[in-house]
């Protein structure tokens, strides 16, 4: 489709990428955003609300996939990047995506399946049993295919500007993927309430979650996968990692003098840099927001707002079509004041969201309105914390990879504890609501958003008073 980077020579500039060949990396995360909006946006309201399960059981499975998801992260990362001499063909961190998208293809279908061979005798724990490996190989899955995105954009590009495009771009798409899958939430809820309905039931038949709804999750899981592997086939047939340039032997031919190579940073490397910790915490931060929100807006709104179950549909749209809306400023915003004011602002935005919540009781159809608020602030501190990874990367793009893969593994696992911890303070955990949780998912919102960017603010001031910067380091120096 587009012709991919080039190896820049003595004094010339590298090419850049075509709009035919960014538009394909762009959907190359398009299946694991779409499986990942189900997964934060579904997976507790399917387990506790549709499948019954106790809320410890639906935290336990969330759990297991973050922290398995955590742990393949770093080991992704780092044999991506081991791999550079390997699949030279096909570029090693386009073949570790094609693994990923496999082993997503074939488990992310039955985690949101009823459990075969379990019927109403069957104990809990036999239950979740049967859900863990499916969400182990498609957590496995999702790390693959992420990292290995995430580690092609200083492969692909050199100048930030273009990082920035890249990762907007990318951002755009993972914006379409959530519309989509709220879009197709809202159908299949819309015509199951509409074939369920009839003359002799009450209004509000219907109106809450519960076993009826189970072919509804089932068939968004099918349409996930069937729509997300058009996309990562795009992605393959359109994308050229490009070749890292071999070490030759001198000859004849070769100076006398070596010109001075620029020093190779190790994945140890990394561990003594202060900026690496800094960027870090403010991605993992960044994810707390982002996912949280994400995860605990759907039983907000059946709980606390006790709205009726197409508004987990809805507002979640109005939240990524804000999103949509605010990804196309990232890149003028940076350009005209800078990565940490536009995260600043962005931060702002989440911190309004968060105040309103906590002073409003009802919001009534301020809802919307507040959503988008949250969908505009997510946006933008989530593309600028991921341009500020690409910033830290910068030109040591051979241990790249590992560097994603370290920042998603705090953010994974810091969202599994995260969430743990919240199901196990969860007022009713066998029902499957009661009065308590009104109020226990109101502050749940506060917290996530208002609590976690008041930690994200404490991280950009660091960023503010020491800016990112690795420090150089001597070729001959031991590693």
């Amino acid at each position: 489709m587009g012709p991919g980077p080039r190896s820049a020579g003595a004094g010339t500039s590298p090419q850049p990428l075509s709009l035919a060949a960014r538009l394909s990396y762009a959907v190359g995360h398009f299946l694991n955003d779409l499986c990942a909006s189900m997964w934060f946006t579904y997976l507790l309201l399917y387990l506790h609300s549709v499948r019954a399960y106790s809320s410890r059981g639906a935290g336990l499975l969330l759990l297991l996939g973050q922290v398995a998801d955590g742990l393949c992260t770093p080991l992704v990362g780092y044999e991506a990047d081991r791999a550079a001499g390997h699949c030279a063909r096909y570029g090693p961190r386009k073949a570790w995506h094609l693994v990923g998208t496999i082993c997503v293809l074939l488990s992310f279908p039955f985690i949101f399946s009823p459990c075969l061979g379990c019927g109403p005798a069957t104990p809990e724990w036999a239950a979740l049993l049967y859900y863990g490996p499916f969400i182990v190989i498609f957590q496995f899955g999702w790390a693959a295919t992420q990292i290995a995105h995430l580690s092609l954009i200083p492969v692909l590009v050199t100048s930030d500007h273009e990082k920035v495009e890249l990762t907007a771009l990318r951002y755009a798409f993972t914006v379409v993927a959530n519309i989509a899958v709220f879009g197709a939430a809202w159908l299949l809820l819309h015509l199951q309430g509409s074939s369920r309905a009839g003359p002799a039931q009450g209004s509000n038949v219907g109106d809450q979650l519960g076993v009826q709804d189970v072919p509804v999750f089932r068939t968004l899981s099918l349409l996930v996968v069937g729509v997300g592997v058009v996309f990562s086939l795009l992605f393959h047939l359109g994308t050229r990692e490009g070749r890292r340039q071999r070490i030759e032997e001198p000859d004849e031919h070769s100076p006398l003098v070596a010109p001075a190579a620029r020093p190779l940073l190790l994945w140890k490397h990394w561990l003594r840099e202060p900026a690496f910790y800094q960027v870090g915490v403010l991605y993992m931060t960044t994810r707390l927001m982002v996912n949280l929100s994400q995860t605990y807006m759907a039983t907000y709104l059946t709980h606390s707002l006790h709205l009726p179950k197409k508004f987990i549909a809805t507002i979640p749209l109005v939240m990524y079509l804000s999103g949509f809306c605010s990804s196309f400023l990232m890149k003028p915003v940076n350009r005209r004041i800078g990565r940490n004011l536009t995260y600043f602002v962005g931060l702002l935005v989440v911190l309004a969201f968060a105040a309103w919540v906590a002073l409003a009781e009802r919001l009534g159809t301020a809802v919307y309105a507040a959503a988008a608020l949250l969908g505009a602030g997510c946006a933008t501190i989530l593309v600028t914390s991921l341009a500020m990874t690409a910033d830290l990367i910068g030109p040591h793009t051979y241990s790249g990879a590992f560097v994603y893969g370290a920042m998603s593994f705090s953010d994974k696992v810091a969202n599994g504890l995260a969430v743990m911890a919240v199901q196990s303070l969860h007022p009713c955990p066998s029902d499957l609501c009661c009065t308590a949780c009104v109020g226990f998912y109101h502050w749940v919102m506060v917290t996530v958003t208002g609590g976690v960017g008041i930690a994200a603010a404490l991280a950009l001031c660091s960023l503010f008073i020491w800016p990112i910067r690795v420090r150089t380091r001597d070729p001959g120096d031991r590693p």
